[in-house]
């Protein structure tokens, strides 16, 4: 009697315990990070069910948000206006850690190794580095210059090959390389006299080539990164001088510019086109006229389209590019305020944030049909996982 007795409280405790949940498990391929300008928030989502997983809050001002990922796929880091640097786990659905590292922030990177995330900064001037998992500081490096060493405004910061970082002095006209492959005291390389007030800057898939846009005058710097001693040279050099005196409603994005079958593809700085410039020998190749003025053109992975979406007024449209032929293909009105583009990563979707609409729209990039819409708070910037493994993003 007492055995059973015995069984049955055995018996009766275990369908007194709550069932707990075992925790779905999931890949991070298809994960991604889309920020909500208005609010300090952004969207985990996957993209094969185009759903939402999680909303993430306390991210500070995100009004220019920008978001690596690191090697695994896990965790994304935030990079906000107000100089916060966020550290959220995609899986958990939370954030690790956030601290504010300056008072204006404008962007940052993660080295190749995946150990390092650096920050560019407006105020103060200079670049701030960080270790990945505990995000203290391991390095900071003013960006100063001059005889009274003046503090600049650092923009188009990337990471290189080999545990470095590149970046540029929108003040003083110049690009610098911090390498850090012999520990977390870098060297600098100091490239002066690149041109007048760059204002963003890119470097290729293969981490050879950084180009910066001049705001200060017509044209483009383009540094050699794999030369013995890497110099800037002047590329499309005063495309803007025949122009009449336009407004320039919103700076375009270098990091959006496509390279596509041997050419690159820039959206031209207050003018209707985009340009067309010889990715090997980097000499104009022609331009395409669009509808306004262009913000990002981006290229699908395989190259064969570049989309290019509008700064106000006309921040309403998304045209596609067909490189083969150089036209222009589809002028697609997804609605008020484009802001960002992704493509998932073989390229057969596009995300397009339309902001003034609350949602974040997916395109079919072959048929050219919407095809899906999540509601999403003022969304901008859209970053897929994919990131994680591409130089220069």
């Amino acid at each position: 009697m007492k055995a059973l007795l015995a069984a049955l409280s055995l018996a009766l405790a275990i369908l007194a315990t709550p069932v707990v949940a075992e925790p779905e498990l999931r890949g991070t391929g298809d994960l991604g990070v889309i920020i909500e300008r208005a609010s300090g928030s952004a969207l985990i989502v996957e993209t094969t069910g185009h759903s939402k997983l999680a909303r993430v809050e306390g991210l500070g001002d995100v009004s220019h948000a920008s978001v690596v990922f690191s090697r695994d796929e896990r965790f994304a880091y935030v990079f906000g206006r107000d100089g916060g640097l966020s550290k959220v786990d995609l899986l958990e659905q939370k954030i690790v850690k956030r601290i504010v590292q300056a008072g204006n922030a404008i962007g940052g990177a993660i080295s190749d190794d995946g150990t390092l995330v650096a920050v560019s900064n407006y105020e103060p001037g200079g670049v701030r580095v960080f270790d990945a998992a505990t995000l203290e500081m391991v390095a900071d490096i003013p960006a100063a210059f001059g005889d009274d060493g003046a503090l600049s405004k650092t923009i188009g910061l990337v990471d290189l090959p080999g545990r470095a970082f590149a970046f540029s002095l929108w003040d003083a006209g110049e690009t610098w390389i911090a390498d850090f492959s012999g520990g977390n005291d870098p060297q600098i390389t100091r490239i002066r006299d690149i041109g007048a007030n760059p204002y963003d800057a890119l470097v290729t898939g293969n981490g050879r080539h950084y180009i910066a846009g001049l705001f200060g005058e017509g044209g483009l710097a383009h540094v050699d990164l794999w030369a013995a001693e890497p110099k800037a040279t002047r590329i499309l050099p005063g495309y803007r001088k025949a122009d009449p005196a336009l407004p320039v409603y919103k700076m375009p994005h270098l990091e959006g510019w496509a390279e596509a079958d041997r050419v690159f593809v820039l959206p031209a700085i207050g003018r209707h086109e985009v340009l067309l410039l010889d990715a090997a020998t980097f000499v104009p190749a022609g331009s395409i006229p669009v509808h306004g003025q262009p913000v990002f053109a981006m290229a699908r992975p395989d190259g064969r389209q570049v989309w290019v979406n509008f700064a106000p007024p006309h921040n309403d449209t998304v045209q596609v590019i067909d490189i083969p032929s150089r036209t222009i293909v589809a002028t697609l009105k997804p609605g008020p305020a484009v802001l960002h583009m992704e493509f998932a990563p073989r390229g057969h979707e596009v995300w397009l944030s339309v902001r003034d609409a609350d949602e974040v729209q997916m395109w079919n990039t072959r048929t050219l049909r919407k095809v899906a819409t999540l509601p999403a708070l003022k969304p901008s910037g859209i970053f897929f996982t994919a990131r994680a493994h591409r130089t220069g993003l």
